[in-house]
């Protein structure tokens, strides 16, 4: 090997061998330890850098037995530096149900997108949820999107110590007494009434190894409503595109509707279909206000 090749293989392993080191610093994980308040861990192998909170602060037990955070309860959120400039966030974050509605709604007004909410466990007391979040932008203000999310927890627990197991709202009343005209007229869909509850179904469409499925093969969103018209409840499901989703769920959480859970009931569908599920509670008419102007996001 002539000199000249062996001072340019080693230039090639020094600047490789400088690479993750680099991206550390590009990353500037000294601020992100400092906004998130956490020390956190450099994987040199992928250049991500990754915060942890174990969710130890309420005793949870899955099928009888006291589950340890490292078997799973962990609350997490790693950056990189990402192709399109900036820095890019994932994470999981461990949620009682008290704490979904109100810390979704900190990650969405934060610039954080809410991907995923869903259970890992069964017979889990109390009931555990996971909600992923992403976003890109500078490190700086992912970090502290994070961080508000984070704090939001803690407020929540310091407030009470343990999770709670109602929304809080007014009692419905034993017999249903919805007017349906008044969701008709709001949605402008028509409905079905079924004991004084109403519900209606608004379709779409996707295909599945080619072949066309929509409303009746279950691509569809949908509202129940029950109670009486001044004391309602309405649940049901958004079919979403994946670029409405977001839209939707900032649009739902405004209007004080709870999301329940975000995730896939298909698989190889075109386009990708994303279902969310929600609960809201109070005067008919207001739901269905709530309702017809989350529809109007996935318009646009």
């Amino acid at each position: 090997m002539t000199r000249y090749a062996i001072l340019r293989f080693s230039n090639i392993v020094t600047i490789a061998a400088m690479l993750p080191v680099m991206a550390n610093a590009a990353l500037d994980t000294n601020q992100i330890e400092k906004i998130t308040g956490l020390k956190g861990v450099w994987s040199a192998a992928e250049g991500v850098f990754k915060v942890t909170v174990p969710r130890n602060d309420v005793k949870i037990v899955v099928d009888g037995w006291t589950m340890p955070p490292f078997m799973g309860l962990g609350t997490w959120a790693a950056f990189t530096q990402s192709k399109m400039g900036g820095a890019m966030v994932m994470g999981d974050t461990v949620l009682f149900q008290d704490e979904v509605s109100p810390v979704m709604s900190v990650a969405l007004d934060n610039d954080l997108a809410v991907t995923a909410l869903h259970n890992h466990f069964f017979y889990d007391e109390p009931k555990v949820y996971f909600m992923h979040i992403g976003g890109e932008g500078s490190a700086d203000k992912l970090a502290a999107a994070v961080r508000k999310v984070w704090d939001k927890i803690k407020e929540i627990r310091s407030a009470n110590s343990q999770p709670t197991t109602t929304f809080g709202s007014t009692p419905l009343p034993a017999a249903s007494s919805i007017t349906g005209k008044t969701i008709e007229d709001v949605l402008g869909v028509k409905g079905q009434a079924n004991n004084g509850m109403f519900k209606v179904v608004i379709g779409r469409t996707t295909k599945m190894m080619d072949t066309e499925v929509g409303k009746e093969m279950g691509v569809n969103t949908w509202a129940a409503f029950a109670g009486a018209d001044d004391n309602a409840v309405v649940d049901g499901d958004f079919a979403v595109l994946e670029d409405e989703l977001q839209p939707v769920l900032k649009s739902l959480r405004h209007d004080g509707i709870n999301i329940v859970a975000i995730h896939s009931h298909m698989t190889h569908e075109n386009p990708r279909i994303l279902f969310l599920h929600y609960w809201g509670r109070g005067k008919t008419a207001d739901l269905a206000k709530a309702l017809k102007t989350a529809l109007a996001t996935q318009n646009k």
